[in-house]
């Protein structure tokens, strides 16, 4: 497919899978065009049960990656694509836990960060989008 101007057109496909929790309003849990891939916020729902997985941060933050990996997957991405990530929390004092349990989960060079303090719905503490950039 062209436009007008003869330049082809890259499709933005969605990216859908049964191991991430099901979007609760009109989103994808992903989307990619050309070889960007942009992963909708993940908390830390089970997938299978819509239960919160984790009383903590760090025991939240081990299944909101378990769903975020599973839709960079279905993406055809890896956490090694991922050039950045936004982590909501809500809580100030959640910081340097989400630090100390963080690391296992991202490889070198970590992708860029930003930490944002939010609400969130009763009992999440935390939540996770993440922009991949794969090879052409």
């Amino acid at each position: 497919m062209h436009n007008q101007e003869g330049h082809q057109l890259v499709a933005k496909i969605e990216i859908r899978t049964n191991a991430a929790p099901q979007p609760p309003a009109r989103f994808s849990q992903g989307v990619r065009k050309g070889n960007v891939l942009q992963v909708a916020g993940q908390v830390a729902f089970d997938p299978a049960t819509g239960k919160i997985v984790g009383d903590t941060v760090t025991e939240q933050l081990a299944q909101t990656m378990r769903n975020l990996n599973a839709v960079l997957e279905a993406g055809g991405a890896s956490i090694d694509d991922v050039v950045m990530l936004r982590v909501y929390l809500t809580d100030t004092a959640h910081f340097a836990e989400l630090n100390a349990a963080y690391d296992q989960y991202v490889t070198d060079p970590a992708p860029a960060r930003t930490t944002v303090y939010v609400g969130l719905p009763a009992g999440l503490l935390i939540e996770i989008d993440a922009l991949a950039v794969l090879e052409d």
